[in-house]
């Protein structure tokens, strides 16, 4: 892992015009098969986030991290964080061992999450299907982006994206791999002719939102505004493994106009996020 703390991140976000960034916990998280290993280090992973949105006021948002496979303590942790410490929304993984986010066993965290009509954003993580399968590439290099694309269809074909329709999903580096497989997607539901989407997975697939931290090359942001409008688009830079810098010259590259760069920027986030726009 590159080296991280609050001042690091402050000192690029002040180089790069950010006026605010969410912390959230990337790979491995806190989930590695014991419940109460789990929940110990949620609490303090949030404890920690939530004191850094605290000793930075309006620099700092936080996504609060959970483990879905322990449903009991994700829930409890759910509360806390919304309750107590004021979080701006969840932070998952795109899987848990085995487990992609479509899986049944998360039902109860997502009625929660529903309930709540909350923000979750996920992060990629090395599946446990494809480590080191080509020597020489990393899973970060291939596996990340591609284990997105697995979850987010694995939401929409299991109908646990429909039946939980009020959770804003938000999911990195432009959605992976998806915007490139969206025909063989829709050939998928035309083959299966899955009840919950009688139009197909395309406009479910629309109403997500993508942040474009390594997903900012021209034929990314390409693919990407062909399966989703700018209104589902937004700013991230995946520090501490890459700089705003990236960021910024990726989107003026592509040569957005005014309106559209302040929507992906800033506007689409504050939409999503009323305390870091109250704050």
């Amino acid at each position: 892992m590159p080296p991280w703390s609050p001042a690091r991140s402050l000192e690029d976000m002040d180089k790069s015009g950010i006026a605010t960034s969410i912390l959230s916990i990337a790979q491995p998280g806190v989930w590695f098969g014991d419940n109460e290993e789990s929940r110990r280090m949620a609490r303090q992973l949030n404890e920690f986030g939530a004191k850094t949105v605290r000793d930075h006021p309006g620099r700092f948002g936080l996504f609060a991290v959970i483990a879905p496979p322990d449903a009991e303590g994700s829930l409890k942790e759910i509360e806390y964080a919304f309750d107590t410490l004021k979080a701006d929304g969840i932070g998952l993984l795109t899987s848990y061992g085995i487990k992609y986010l479509g899986d049944e066993s998360f039902a109860p965290v997502y009625e929660e999450l529903n309930r709540r009509k909350a923000v979750v954003y996920v992060h990629p993580t090395t599946p446990d299907c494809c480590r080191a399968l080509v020597p020489g590439i990393p899973p970060g290099a291939i596996e990340y982006a591609t284990d997105s694309t697995r979850t987010i269809a694995h939401l929409v074909f299991s109908g646990m994206a429909t039946k939980y329709p009020d959770i804003r999903w938000i999911f990195s580096h432009s959605g992976g791999t998806l915007p490139f497989l969206t025909g063989r997607f829709v050939r998928l539901a035309e083959e299966r002719k899955p009840q919950h989407l009688p139009n197909g997975p395309l406009p479910e697939f629309s109403k997500f939102y993508y942040e474009v931290a390594q997903g900012n090359t021209p034929g990314q942001i390409a693919g990407l505004l062909k399966m989703v409008p700018i209104s589902q688009v937004m700013y991230g830079t995946d520090f501490p493994f890459r700089d705003g810098a990236e960021v910024n010259a990726g989107l003026a590259a592509y040569g957005f106009d005014t309106p559209d760069i302040l929507a992906i920027e800033r506007e689409n986030a504050l939409k999503l996020l009323p305390r870091v726009k109250a704050g």
